[in-house]
């Protein structure tokens, strides 16, 4: 079981951030240190966390507060991100920490980072004017605890005590479902200065309504209408971004992003900060959480993505952008094992996307080799039913299950063509929340995965 040593801090100008044991380049560190120097706008880092600390202690659809879980923290060379999710599983955050907003330099791995309430006392104080050196990873707190206290490391063994990390196993799930999403992702629109500040000013509280609706751009600033327009992206709960407020005064710009197809359905939003970014994505109903997504089930069938992502696994170094290109001519992998490796990496938690760079991103999580099975139990029903499947003609099967017999198409001749199926999972939730277990049981009998 993984811990925190030590807690985060705040001290006469110093953030201490306190890392658990991390996976970096040269295997697991229990004491590892990601980042020692400034932060060039104090008060964005300082309200960044606060914002991450706000969705991970909230249930946007049933308000209460809840027990905050500890973001995942990855250290990429060029930058550091944290990510989370609210309580509920329908708001996930990433908090972008650039080069060009941090003095010093910045190592590779990943862990979760404890941000506590004291902390969270802490940082609402910070100001840009605030000189703020930040140390990100234990030992950077125990170096700062010598210097102002004059302790020995002998006498904080005996006064912290550990703490259990808090990461909900759904969270991985949940990334890796995010991660598919935001591939998909295209921004709309975006507005500056003054009207996005007053539109983040007019958010509704965090207890509000639900209220949704299209957001569209006006010469005033946005308006939530109830229809669509040319340049207008679908949002439920629009309470669930009340945590922006945190930064109301540091919002460079917002670009409101939607599906690729126009559809009502998951938006994302980027803040634009000086020397960070920040981005929040919602799920296309607030009642909805990311871990029951399963847009990436397609990519779990061939056991040759498996074989392919154990090559390009052990090639990520933790980037800040995966150079596709670099990973093919060094695993010599053709392009589209390439691609469908990195989107199994993905649904393990491996990989995240950023769709303001356009490009994957790496994150390394604890292995766990059943993990893909227990959090996709349509998987394990689709291996079932394999055997009970009866070809009728190139493009159509019939699934006998235990209950019925489904009738299958997947139309493999034609493109942008989704499978379909007769069951009332499929009728229900057609493509958007991945594939119903019958159609992945013809994937897995036919060999069909170029979808």
């Amino acid at each position: 079981m993984r811990a925190f040593f030590q807690q985060s801090n705040f001290t006469d100008g110093a953030l201490a951030l306190a890392l658990s044991p991390a996976l970096t380049p040269t295997g697991i560190v229990n004491h590892p240190v990601f980042f020692s120097g400034f932060a060039l706008y104090p008060q964005i880092i300082a309200r960044g966390l606060l914002v991450l600390a706000d969705i991970t202690s909230t249930n946007y659809f049933q308000y209460k507060p809840e027990f905050q879980k500890d973001p995942v923290l990855s250290a990429q060379g060029d930058r550091v991100r944290a990510e989370c999710f609210s309580a509920c599983n329908g708001v996930y955050a990433r908090l972008d920490l650039l080069r060009e907003g941090l003095d010093g330099e910045i190592y590779r791995g990943t862990t979760n980072v404890d941000i506590g309430i004291g902390l969270r006392q802490a940082l609402a104080k910070v100001n840009s004017k605030d000189r703020l050196h930040l140390n990100i990873g234990d030992q950077g707190l125990v170096t700062r605890h010598i210097e102002d206290k004059g302790n020995h490391l002998k006498g904080l063994d005996k006064i912290i005590l550990q703490r259990p990390v808090q990461m909900p196993n759904r969270w991985i799930r949940a990334l890796g479902n995010i991660a598919e999403i935001h591939k998909n992702m295209k921004p709309v629109f975006t507005i500056k200065g003054p009207q996005a500040q007053m539109f983040v000013s007019t958010l509704p509280n965090v207890t509000s309504k639900n209220q949704s609706g299209w957001l569209v751009l006006s010469r005033s600033g946005i308006k939530l209408m109830p229809r669509s327009d040319t340049h207008s992206v679908y949002i439920s709960g629009l309470h669930r971004l009340n945590a922006l407020k945190r930064l109301i005064t540091n919002i460079i710009s917002l670009t409101f992003y939607c599906l690729q197809n126009n559809e009502q359905g998951p938006c994302m939003i980027e803040v634009s900060l000086l020397g960070a970014r920040l981005t929040l994505s919602l799920t296309a109903e607030a009642w909805q959480g990311y871990s029951g997504e399963g847009v990436l089930l397609t990519s779990l069938v061939s056991s040759a993505e498996q074989k392919d992502s154990k090559i390009v696994n052990d090639l990520l170094q933790f980037d800040a952008l995966i150079n596709k290109e670099q990973l093919s001519n060094a695993s010599a992998l053709e392009d589209y094992r390439i691609e469908r490796a990195l989107a199994y990496l993905a649904v393990c938690g491996k990989l995240g996307f950023d769709a303001y760079e356009g490009s994957y991103f790496h994150r390394e999580l604890p292995e766990d080799p059943n993990r893909v099975l227990k959090d996709n139990p349509r998987l394990i029903g689709a291996h079932k039913l394999v055997d009970r499947i009866e070809k009728i003609d190139e493009m159509t099967w019939i699934v006998n299950s235990t209950d019925d017999s489904y009738r299958v198409s997947i139309p493999t001749n034609q493109l942008n063509c989704n499978p379909q199926c007769t069951c009332s999972w499929y009728l229900k939730n057609q493509q958007k929340k991945g594939p119903c277990k019958h159609v992945l049981a013809v994937q897995i009998k036919e060999g069909i995965y170029e979808l």
